[in-house]
């Protein structure tokens, strides 16, 4: 049974009434451009939730039906003097007033507050004297905090210097709007540095301006209709705020590529004589249906992330997901009507000595293309074992991954609120701002739970990570909350041991035997659990997007043989960039040539996401490769000659695809969050040794060891649907004859 989808009809369509689908497109623009000006910052949040209800969550909905209502966000304004102490006149003079002029932001921005002056604790003046703290918890939940925190770091920049005082604020909600503030920065760097390398690569690809401006324009018009939609859809659905740097990295990523794949098509058929309208039809059942299979394939290896039961994985995958299937809609659609109004404009502003070589050069043999695939299918083995062997050797450092989370000691130095954490760290507790909070459901008026608590915190009182606990009861005498600072980063090692000896050791000890629930909440607790979430669902992810891939491919091309192949070389690829990943920021190997920061880390989301969009985006090269070598060799049944030909009528729109992918991805690296840093790098490194080594050795020397038997098919799967990717007879097939 043959399905022909109708790419082809799409096309046509669109370029015979090009500026009918150009306004619908505007319109949408203009509409989405609409939306993310007066929707997107509420459909946006800083807040991390799981949906499998793990034991931070379960202390965080108890505390807050129960006890205190939303969890609060606290912040801590930290002033130092170079030669007074807080014993100083002038010193409690300038504290005084700050604290007044933070508090009267109001109880809108400010819930409560503390100070020395006001309380008389020592724990809030530093060893010396020379620095103390204002604790202030801000008011209403976490989102609300993020807006206002902006007003108090107001205050607080106004009143840094004055009088030979320094003032620093630290805390969740101002590291949040740093980590976003440097996330935006960011995304402008990438933006800056890839558009650039993908307008130089297309200008040398194509030859031509116009031709190269045409991706660029797509790409950045796919990103801001993605972004509308995301700020449509975030009034339902909050989505991470570091959506908007995935959408436009693969935005720019797969919105270039694909109009690229199908502008090239467009050109060589024009090259060959074919009328303009039958030039764009031909594209889009060529060169649109690999877009269209390409799209598919990176949205179910996206799905797979949609799988992992946390919202920050989710909305990421979701961001990604949109972005590459409006690309898709734009490639199959607004891209044949442009081509219908601009016509042989396209290639207009040509440039000498470039992108000369035509239709008719391609389908000889020739070429240094042609010339690398001929050599490797001539010593097939040699070159599949070298490479192969390369790969391996380049995976082997993964053996000592070490994931976790960047916390704010990974922020820039010139942060303030990485300042202010250090000096807390320093002569304070961080885990004034992150405490450990342990949610006890029970008789806690009961002697049996109070003795329990008073065992915990003796226990804890031996311990040098742990502060001064608090207690605090609700109304009905059920549920308590054991309120305990931890020293460290709180997503740092040193606080997430601590955590983890306070849930298997100390607790059990504390309440063995007794009628009461306790879970351990707080932002270590937190971290911990989204960990052991990312871990767990490693290997599901891997499975359903290897498993899905492998279907749809083998539906696509009709074949077992092929998807294999994919699957292996992909997973190469993969192993690979996991560890480089290791040997440049976990061991330092290259890290400061680079620019990277050296961590102890990879980022925990790092490897399943680099898994999800490089397995994805490289399946494009892989579907646009195979359907030219599987077009030609059901013209002459020559497995040979069809990969030289596959190969050597694509490697150039391959590798300039790459490198387009490698300039965006390595914009990102080019970023001061390490967490876009090892993403960035990881997927630029993957990509590029993906579209060089094993497209144009490991294909080739597998497609010429096996023969014709790249295309078996059992003839009990004969019954599944043949979904062509060639051009039809009659159309187009003529003219291909050599």
């Amino acid at each position: 049974m043959a399905l022909n989808l109708s790419t082809e009809t799409l096309a046509r369509v669109s370029a015979r009434r090009p500026w009918l689908v150009v306004a619908a497109w505007a319109a949408v623009f203009a509409v989405s451009i609409a939306l993310i000006a007066t929707l997107l910052s509420d459909g946006l949040t800083n807040e991390m939730g799981f949906t499998n209800n793990p034991d931070s969550q379960r202390a965080s909905t108890l505390l807050e039906e129960r006890l205190r209502g939303p969890e609060k966000v606290n912040e801590i304004v930290i002033v130092r003097s170079a030669d007074r102490t807080v014993d100083d006149p002038a010193f409690k003079a300038f504290v005084e007033g700050l604290y007044a002029d933070v508090s009267a932001l109001g109880p809108d921005v400010i819930d409560q507050g503390a100070s020395y002056y006001l309380t008389g604790d020592q724990s809030l003046v530093s060893p010396d004297k020379r620095t103390t703290i204002l604790p202030f918890v801000m008011a209403g939940s976490e989102d609300e905090a993020d807006k206002n925190i902006d007003e108090v770091r107001a205050v607080v920049r106004k009143a840094d210097g004055a009088d030979g005082f320094d003032v620093l604020i630290t805390g969740g909600a101002s590291i949040h709007k740093d980590f976003q503030e440097v996330a935006e920065s960011d995304l402008t760097t990438g933006e800056a540095v890839g558009i650039p390398i993908a307008l130089v690569v297309l200008v040398i690809v194509f030859g031509a301006v116009t031709a190269a401006l045409v991706p660029v324009i797509l790409g950045v018009f796919s990103i801001v209709v993605a972004v509308g939609l995301t700020a449509l859809l975030g009034q339902g659905f909050q989505f991470s705020f570091f959506v908007t740097n995935v959408i436009t990295m693969m935005g720019l990523a797969v919105g270039i590529d694909y109009s690229l794949f199908v502008v090239s098509r467009y050109r060589e058929e024009r090259a060959r004589g074919r009328e303009k309208l039958d030039a764009i039809s031909t594209a889009g059942a060529t060169a649109s249906r690999a877009v269209f299979f390409s799209g598919m394939t990176v949205v179910f290896a996206l799905l797979g992330m949609l799988i992992v039961p946390t919202t920050i994985f989710r909305s990421l995958a979701a961001g990604a997901i949109i972005v590459v299937i409006v690309s898709v809609l734009v490639s199959l659609t607004l891209l044949p009507a442009l081509l219908g109004i601009l016509g042989d404009k396209v290639n207009a502003l040509r440039l000498p000595f470039t992108g000369r070589r035509g239709a008719e050069a391609q389908d000889r043999p020739g070429g240094f293309w042609d010339r690398v695939t001929r050599t490797v299918m001539r010593y097939p083995v040699v070159s599949l074992v070298a490479t192969a062997a390369l790969l391996i050797a380049l995976a082997i450092p993964y053996v000592d991954l070490n994931t976790g989370a960047a916390g704010v000691s990974t922020l820039p130095d010139d942060r303030h609120s990485k300042e202010g954490f250090l000096l807390l760290e320093k002569d304070f507790s961080f885990g004034l701002v992150a405490p450990a909070e342990v949610a006890i459901d029970g008789d806690v008026n009961g002697s049996e739970v109070r003795q329990a608590i008073e065992r915990l915190e003796a226990a804890l009182s031996q311990d040098p990570s742990f502060g001064k606990a608090t207690v605090q009861a609700n109304d009905a005498g059920d549920l308590a909350l054991f309120s305990v600072p931890v020293s460290g980063d709180p997503s740092g090692e040193e606080a997430e041991a601590a955590v983890g000896r306070l849930r298997a050791e100390y607790i059990p000890a504390a309440f063995r035997g007794l009628a009461a629930d306790v879970f351990v909440g707080g932002a270590t607790a937190e971290q911990m659990d989204y960990l052991h979430v990312t871990d767990s669902y490693t290997p599901i992810v891997l499975a359903f997007v290897l498993g899905l891939s492998f279907v749809l491919l083998t539906v696509v091309f009709r074949s077992l043989v092929v998807p294999l192949k994919a699957i292996v070389m992909n997973l190469l690829s993969v192993g690979a960039a996991y560890g480089l990943l290791v040997l440049v920021f976990q061991k330092g190997v290259g890290n400061e040539l680079l620019g990277f920061q050296k961590v102890d880390i990879i980022e925990a989301w790092v490897p399943l996401w680099t898994f999800s969009i490089l397995f994805g985006l490289s399946m494009d090269y892989h579907v646009f490769l195979l359907s030219r070598i599987r077009e030609r060799f059901l013209e002459t049944r020559d497995n040979s000659e069809s990969v030289a030909f596959g190969l050597r009528t694509t490697a150039g729109i391959i590798t300039g695809a790459a490198l387009i992918m490698a300039g965006v991805f390595g914009g990102i690296a080019a970023g001061q969050l390490v967490m876009f840093q090892q993403m960035g790098f990881g997927l630029a490194v993957a990509v590029l040794l993906d579209a060089t080594i094993v497209r144009s050795v490991l294909v080739p020397a597998a497609m010429q060891l096996l023969g014709a038997r790249n295309w078996y098919l059992p003839s009990v799967l004969r019954w599944l649907p043949e979904m062509r990717m060639e051009r039809r007879e009659g159309t187009a097939a003529s003219s291909e004859a050599s």
